[in-house]
């Protein structure tokens, strides 16, 4: 399928699906250099037996991202999910009841499938002013309350603001951020592996 990536070996390994937007498919950066990639590796290293498959699209919105999920489900039968959309909705101004509505869907969709899954939260320029912000950085501690998922609640946990981890776009975060991803990724997610 068009978008998806398999990095694993061993087809029988389950899967782990990374399913996101640009902060998980590695913009402007190299693939191999992506958190999606390194996690691949970590995951050798310690000689966990899983498939990482990334199925990221820049500038996927909730939206998109749940109209693609029953053939991606399909397709992968993962037996993990990293849901990391939802930024796209937010720099967007889209309704923050819709993205959750569809993050739900998402979550419930991948579960009738069989995967558990980690809910990976964003935070938001100041640019829809404080009242949106605020609803959006809750829509995800609140989504995982109500559907007992775990939760990350910031991707860029231990990111500095500013040029030493971020791309020109101050957006997208640059290759010297990906271990760091991986690290705030890894601490909620080898707990359901």
């Amino acid at each position: 399928m068009v978008g998806i990536a398999a990095a694993g070996t061993a087809a029988a390994a389950p899967s782990i699906l990374v399913y996101g937007d640009s902060l998980s498919s590695a913009y402007g950066i190299a693939q191999q250099r992506g958190w999606v990639a390194l996690l691949e590796a970590r995951l050798k290293r310690e000689r966990k037996d899983y498939n990482v498959v990334n199925a990221s699209i820049s500038g996927e919105t909730t939206r998109g991202g749940l109209a693609r999920m029953p053939k991606v489900l399909a397709q992968v039968k993962p037996a993990l999910v990293i849901l990391e959309l939802g930024s796209n909705d937010g720099l967007r101004g889209l309704p923050v009841d819709e993205m959750k509505r569809n993050l739900r869907t998402m979550i419930e969709m991948s579960r009738r499938a069989g995967a558990k899954v980690l809910l990976v939260g964003m935070k938001l320029p100041p640019n829809w002013g404080p009242e949106y912000t605020q609803a959006f950085e809750a829509a995800y501690p609140a989504l995982a309350t109500a559907q007992s998922t775990a939760l990350l609640p910031f991707l860029f946990d231990g990111l500095e603001d500013g040029p030493a981890h971020f791309q020109p776009d101050r957006l997208h975060p640059n290759e010297a951020a990906q271990p760091i991803i991986l690290e705030t990724v890894w601490a909620k997610l080898a707990p359901l592996l």
